[in-house]
């Protein structure tokens, strides 16, 4: 990943979007703080279909139950 600060970003943003398009990540730093990140542009995903895995999951009854005291100890020490 390659850092550029904006005054080289704005001369050469067309060099910047062809390395960009090659699939390189480049930042966008202002007095050397981060503040952009140009990445390639990718497709969205295919859109979800609520109710496409129905059926494929089980949940016990009592999966929200307070935990066992033992338990509860090992996290809270």
């Amino acid at each position: 990943m390659t850092t550029v600060n904006v005054h080289e970003a704005k001369t050469h943003l067309s060099r910047l979007l062809e390395r960009v398009r090659a699939g390189e990540e480049i930042v966008i730093a202002r007095a050397g703080r981060p503040v952009a990140r140009l990445i390639p542009y990718s497709e969205p995903d295919a859109a979800r279909v609520p109710g496409l895995d129905a059926g494929k999951v089980w949940i016990s009854e009592d999966f929200d139950a307070p935990l066992p005291e033992a338990v509860l100890r090992d996290f809270e020490g």
